[in-house]
């Protein structure tokens, strides 16, 4: 009988533990987007490409971090975000973020983990963060949202 409630012990600490680990991770991710979401609109992008963009009229402007070698940035978040351009047309603008080389914009919009994106309304400020990978729907949504502000 002992041994049975030492096992039932140790199964509802680890399972607290691992509880409390989710919890604590679930927060933390949600701090860095709360950050991310305050964070002041870029007044100047270091490479030539992202300040033509930012001067572009377009009223909504999606960020995408990637790298090179991310293979679900290029085979789920690319098509995912082609799909969201063709539906929006100029109304819509995307900047593809090299993370490695942008470290400021890297930093401004606490990028935990590629693919993020990061959707910003037309006076610049983030409106949505997502970390991983974010589906068609979801993205349309966040667009949806930036331009009804």
């Amino acid at each position: 009988m002992s041994q049975l409630l030492i096992r039932a012990g140790i199964l509802i600490l680890v399972g607290l533990a691992t509880w409390l680990v989710a919890w604590l991770g679930r927060r933390f991710v949600e701090m860095q987007r709360q950050h991310a979401l305050a964070a002041l609109p870029p007044d100047i992008i270091s490479n030539a490409g992202s300040a033509e963009i930012f001067s572009n009229p377009a009223r909504v402007r999606i960020l995408a971090f990637s790298s090179a070698d991310c293979s679900q940035c290029h085979q789920l978040q690319a098509p995912a975000l082609e799909r969201v351009m063709q539906a929006y047309g100029d109304k819509v603008t995307l900047l593809d973020v090299d993370a490695p080389n942008e470290p400021e914009l890297t930093e401004r919009y606490r990028v935990l983990t590629i693919p993020t994106t990061v959707v910003l309304d037309a006076a610049g400020h983030a409106c949505a963060v997502n970390y991983g990978f974010a589906n068609t729907q979801k993205l349309l949504a966040q667009v949806d949202e930036a331009l009804c502000v």
